[in-house]
């Protein structure tokens, strides 16, 4: 019991520890003081945030960067003596004191200020497949791809995501489903919370005899809500929508081809949320409404469900709804895929 004890004791002396104004005390290492919260990492209680304006009191037993008024950077252990913050010989008043990070998290901002191209990418790759054997063969088979590369000034995104799907019942074989849906989108920072945006989407239905769909638009967001489990982008603006439809499996069509091009205005949602340390919830909507047709629209919705299995290694399930009201005759409105897979990660 007494080498526990000591242990004990020899931990709380090489920890960073924090104290607050109701008297509590977290002992642990500090991470980061970003905004208004402070971010300790604990042995018991895993990581912590705090709010910096509980804060009485900081001794740190690491040497932590320190953003003073007027953005000087300074490194060294701190302390705190009458509401000050003391550091390598500086002094701040808490409430002035910019930013705190320990090594690792320094390390992440000095590469967010000058990142190259190549840089700073993040995203994931899905896959699933399913089969059936019997009185019917059939197969299914889903892919996606999505990646974003985030800086603190700008956020560029590429997405791809297509279905292909096969069955054979008394030896005649057909397509039941083929979709292949696409895009790219980039949103540059104009403050804290606002930003504009253009993006390019691509889409090919066999089964609406949708040959291409291709959209170029632009607007602007902002970025209602935002704190460790949320975050929730408002958008809006103009879209150029052209589409080529192929009418050779209607009988009596006047010509093989419909093109469609429409000036569109949209607005719409991107929405994430944690529901724990190893799920997240992320949903996107898109209302695209017909400035050339007027009356009609279409819209996109995408909801995912992730939940992770290892570091790199997440189960995902995801639905995806493209509404048309204007299909062509005989073709049904909705088009909805539903994927689940395994889904691996990676990072740049």
């Amino acid at each position: 019991m007494k080498r526990i004890w000591l242990f004990l004791l020899a931990s709380a002396l090489l920890a960073d520890q924090v104290t607050l104004k109701n008297g509590d005390r977290v002992t642990g290492k500090i991470v980061k003081k970003d905004g208004g919260d402070l971010v300790v990492a604990t042995e018991l209680m895993g990581t912590v945030t705090i709010p910096w304006a509980s804060v009485t009191d900081v001794k740190s037993d690491q040497e932590l960067n320190v953003v003073l008024p007027g953005d000087k950077s300074t490194k060294g252990k701190i302390a705190v003596a009458d509401n000050k913050l003391e550091v390598a010989g500086q002094a701040a008043p808490l409430a002035e004191v910019a930013a705190i990070r320990n090594e690792a998290e320094q390390k992440t901002y000095e590469r967010l200020l000058h990142p190259g191209f190549k840089d700073l990418w993040a995203g994931a790759f899905d896959i699933g497949l399913s089969a059936a054997r019997g009185n019917a063969t059939a197969n299914t088979f889903t892919t996606a791809f999505n990646t974003a590369r985030v800086t603190r000034t700008d956020k560029t995104i590429l997405y791809f995501n297509q279905i292909h799907s096969t069955a054979t019942v008394a030896g005649v074989s057909a397509n039941v489903a083929q979709a292949v849906r696409g895009g790219i989108g980039y949103n540059k920072n104009v403050s804290k919370r606002a930003f504009v945006n253009i993006f390019n989407d691509y889409e090919y239905d066999k089964f609406q005899s949708l040959d291409l769909r291709f959209v170029l638009g632009g607007g602007a967001g902002y970025t209602a809500v935002k704190n460790e489990r949320s975050q929730l982008d408002l958008l809006g603006g103009l879209a150029y929508n052209r589409e080529k439809f192929d009418r050779r499996l209607r009988s009596g069509a006047p010509d093989n081809y419909l093109v469609r091009n429409s000036a569109e205005a949209y607005w719409g949602d991107e929405f994430t949320y944690k529901l724990s340390s190893a799920t997240a919830l992320r949903q996107s909507f898109r209302m695209f409404n017909n400035l050339t047709n007027t009356g009609a629209y279409r819209v996109n919705f995408d909801l995912g469900l992730v939940t992770a299995i290892r570091k790199s290694i997440a189960w995902q399930i995801t639905v995806s709804d493209r509404y048309l009201s204007n299909p062509l005759p005989g073709r049904k409105n909705n088009d909805i895929l539903y994927t689940t897979g395994l889904r691996f990660s990676f990072a740049k």
